[in-house]
């Protein structure tokens, strides 16, 4: 019936269906007016309605000095219905972009979120940038104000891609917008380059600065994601520091969201202190024995130091919201301001015709006396004849047929510049009229090169001190549970089957944080990983419970099982790679009865030896014998495992520590994000184990030895070399000294094995600079340099390890060469890819569909005595007899 409602008079329906029509119209005029009017801007100039009018207002007001904000509020009111408090906000958060507008007092700061002064205390006018991209009154389209007595425009013919310059954000009836802000130079280069036909690829810059991770941002359209990070560097061993903040949060904001963390127990700091001034200046205080690696990625996992913003490029064109790439946004902004400037170029071209018609007649009439012929002219129609016969002979030259106008035009020459008319300058001014008409033409025919000198201009004009501010990085993505401070401990009830951080009578396991996963193993075979909590209840006779932690490959279990069908004894090795939180699986063959004889967790793929203690009943001959987990292969948790005995066994006792059956640990480094990884990943460093260290050399001239924990993170742009640490090796390093302002070369050995302890080796000049370090044994290098006196630059390989011995790593060194140095870059060897190391662990395997990768804590072993394997101690614990040991 609503479809044929046109066709039936209104007043016949029933009340109920007017009013329900009444409604459709009203929510579809209000959606499309706040799309239109209020939320989202136009694709021509990039703003919003209430921006329109204040520039507008602004510029009736221009007269090249600062003008009370208050005052220009008024003066936009006139155009806009909504008051003077929509106006002012929006006027500040033009300010504040300082593009468009100059300001003058107190403006407030976006880095700490305070506002700006009243309306009545701070001033404004237009940018010159401004005045020269965004007015022309010739190019632009008007429109009459809400109330119908003032004219204001349409949208402004803006000569620039103000949009993507700003950004903006609106949300309107049933959809949104929120355009990123752009780099004012890097937009200004990609315009010429799509007018030169290049590929462009454009990325947000935000005025806060900090670091950001651009690789999902898809072009700005919806689906995307931006991961924004403060810069937070480390100011000692007890404090970090925070010197900038991620776009649109404050350092109230960032400070408030560190303080609820620690309140959580997410992360563990002292004391926070703002000291931002002119710049931004956050020192966060760690509490006692926290790392400051762990600390800081715990504020980027726990913060506002790491915010992920969803872009949503939404704008009016044609009337209509329309969902937009930036790519594509630039190219017809780009080509906008293209047909612009060609409209502006045709208005000018059109100008100086007339200007060369008027001083073509101009001279026409003086020269040839017709202004004599009018003195005796009676009328004033006789007046225009006389001169218009006088031109006559001259109309085939023009452009165009001569009017009424141009007549009585040259009737208002003035008796004084007619007595005063040079014929030689007047014909200096045609030329040079018809010059600047030539090359608008010029211009017109090719338009597309005018246009990039246009925009050539406004770089070199408006570039300067808008160069990028935001770093791109790629992100390493931060596990939570890694970082998370240890705010929990986790508790068992190995009888009852319970664990949890409330079960404060129960046998404490370990510290763990309020985020964590537990897994856990019974002695029916099964095992669970569940979420950690108050009290949870996972099964009785618990014989394992720890914390795990994902992409652990190298914590293998070794299990002794009775099948409860056969009676055979089974035996096992595996990971638990992934599982199912909350779901139990089986680690026997399933049957009803099996049961757990022994059971160990690995930190290292330890393969222990056990003795086997068979029932004195059983047929056996040999009655007890030994067993090395070495010679199995490690499986997926689903595997049933090979047969140890088909005879019952009385008890299990492990009689051998065992060595890891992987060996070392492979470590890379990801040489972009500096992170250290098992995966594969960048630059392989070596089979780490035991005790082995990281050397680390920083630009500034230091070293420092670093632990091969994967939780070590490293600034790619402050690394000069981070290698596997190998005792004995030499160093050798060449640095700019500041002192002696020569450069200089140096051999030395690494003498303190100190973790985490920073040693320079070079002087504390401001000026000194660490070039080159290496442990190649001859090291060479290719040294580019200019003799005093010469013009060209020279070139030699020098071998580093004849210029200096090897001495202590505080002594100077040796100079590398008189001359004034260039250029220094290693002679490398060729080290081995990361594809040429096998990185497969023997017999490693997980099963089919499996979803989350897990671990477990520090080893542990349980031993079963079948013979009294239903007793168990008042505490809920197996007893003396039942356990071996547990070693941690």
């Amino acid at each position: 019936m609503r479809n044929n409602m046109s066709e039936i008079d209104e007043e016949q329906l029933p009340a109920s269906e007017r009013i329900e029509g009444m409604y459709e119209n009203w929510f579809l005029e209000y959606a499309s007016y706040v799309i239109l009017e209020r939320a989202v801007p136009a694709i021509e100039d990039g703003l919003k309605p209430v921006q329109r009018r204040i520039l507008h207002a602004m510029k009736e007001m221009d007269d090249g000095r600062f003008n009370k904000v208050a005052n220009i509020i008024g003066q936009t009111m006139q155009y806009h219905p909504h008051g003077d408090a929509s106006i002012g906000e929006a006027m500040v958060g033009l300010g504040q972009k300082d593009l468009l507008i100059e300001t003058q007092g107190n403006w407030g700061d976006l880095r700490t979120g305070d506002n700006a002064a009243a309306p009545r205390y701070i001033e404004a006018r237009l940018s010159k940038f401004a005045l020269e991209v965004v007015f022309n009154q010739q190019t632009t389209d008007w429109q009459l104000s809400y109330d119908g007595r003032k004219k204001e425009p349409v949208t402004f013919p803006v000569k620039f891609p103000l949009l993507l310059a700003q950004g903006v954000e609106g949300i309107a009836v049933g959809l949104s917008t929120r355009i990123l802000p752009h780099n004012f130079c890097e937009l200004i280069q990609a315009s010429i380059d799509l007018l030169r036909n290049k590929k462009i690829n454009l990325l947000p810059d935000f005025p806060a600065g900090g670091m950001a991770d651009f690789s999902d941002y898809n072009e700005g359209q919806r689906g995307g994601k931006v991961r924004i990070r403060a810069t937070i560097e480390e100011y000692d061993k007890k404090t970090l520091i925070i010197k900038d903040i991620p776009y649109g949060a404050t350092t109230n904001s960032l400070i408030d969201s560190i303080l609820k963390a620690n309140d959580k127990g997410k992360i563990k700091v002292k004391k926070v202190v703002d000291n931002t001034a002119k710049d931004v200046e956050i020192l966060v205080s760690l509490a006692p024995g926290q790392s400051p690696d762990i600390t800081k990625d715990a504020l980027y996992a726990f913060t506002d130091c790491e915010v992920s913003i969803s872009p949503n490029t939404c704008v009016i064109v044609g009337d209509k919201p329309r969902f937009l790439g930036v790519n594509e946004l630039l190219r017809i902004n780009t080509e906008q301001t293209v047909e612009l400037l060609k409209r502006e170029l045709e208005i000018r071209y059109q100008e100086l015709l007339e200007k060369i018609l008027f001083a073509s007649l101009e001279k026409i009439f003086i020269e040839n006396r017709i202004y004599r012929d009018i003195e005796e002219a009676e009328t004033w129609e006789d007046v225009l004849k006389r001169i218009d016969k006088g031109l006559t002979p001259f109309k085939k030259d023009f452009y165009r047929e001569i009017t009424q106008d141009d007549l009585v035009r040259l009737t208002e020459i003035k008796i004084k510049r007619i007595s005063k008319f040079d014929s030689f300058k007047a014909d200096e001014l045609m030329k040079k009229l018809q010059d600047e008409l030539e090359q608008t033409k010029y211009d017109l025919e090719n338009i597309r090169d005018y246009a990039i000198k246009y925009f050539k201009n406004l770089l070199d004009k408006y570039g300067k001190g808008k160069e990028r501010k935001t770093l791109i990085k790629n992100f390493d993505i931060i596990s939570a549970n890694i970082v998370a401070a240890n705010n929990e401990k986790l508790y068992v009830n190995y009888k009852d089957g319970f664990i949890g951080y409330g079960l404060k009578k129960d046998e404490f396991v370990t510290e763990c944080s309020d985020i964590d996963d537990v897994i856990v193993f019974r002695a029916d075979g099964k095992c669970l990983v569940t979420k950690i909590a108050d009290k949870v209840f996972v099964g009785k006779d618990i014989i394992h419970v720890d914390i795990f932690r994902k992409n652990d490959e190298r914590r293998v279990y070794n299990m002794i099982y009775e099948d409860g069908k056969s009676g055979r004894a089974m035996v096992k090795r595996f990971q638990v790679l992934a599982i199912t939180r909350d779901k139990e699986y089986e680690l026997t063959k399933g049957n009803s009865g099996s049961k757990v004889h022994y059971f160990s967790a690995n930190p290292n793929a330890e393969a222990e030896i056990v003795r086997v203690y068979l029932s004195g009943r059983s047929k056996a001959k040999v009655k007890e014998f030994d067993f090395d987990f070495a010679t199995l292969d490690i499986k997926g948790r689903g595997a049933q495992g090979n047969i140890l005995t088909k005879y019952p066994i009385r008890k299990i006792v492990k009689t051998a520590e065992g060595e890891s059956t992987m060996g070392g640990l492979d470590i890379w480094y990801h040489d972009f994000i500096g992170t250290l990884n098992t995966d594969g990943r960048g630059r392989y460093l070596g089979k780490f184990e035991g005790e082995d260290q990281l050397l680390a050399i920083y630009k500034d001239g230091c070293y420092e030895m670093k632990s091969y924990e994967l939780t070590n993170k490293f600034d790619p742009d402050n690394i000069v070399l981070l290698e596997k640490y190998v005792a004995k090796k030499t160093v050798t390093a060449v640095y700019y000294d500041g002192i002696s302002k020569n450069h200089l070369v140096k051999r030395f050995l690494i003498e303190t094995t100190s973790s985490d302890r920073k040693f320079c080796f070079i002087t504390d000049a401001r000026s000194s600079r660490l070039l080159l370090a290496t442990t190649m044994d001859q090291p060479q290098a290719e040294l580019t340099y200019k003799k005093e006196g010469e013009r060209q630059h020279e070139k030699n390989i020098v071998d580093l390890d004849l210029i200096v011995d090897i001495k202590g790593w505080k002594a100077l060194g040796n100079q590398l060469t008189p001359h004034k140095v260039k250029d220094i870059r290693l002679i490398d060897e060729t080290p081995p890819t990361s594809s040429e190391k096998n990185n497969t662990k023997k017999g490693a395997g997980k099963d089919e569909n499996e979803e989350d990768e897990v671990s477990t804590g520090d080893e542990i072993v349980w031993e079963m005595n079948k013979e009294n394997s239903s007793n168990l101690n008042k505490n809920g614990k197996p007893s003396k007899e039942q356990l071996g040991l547990f070693k941690s």
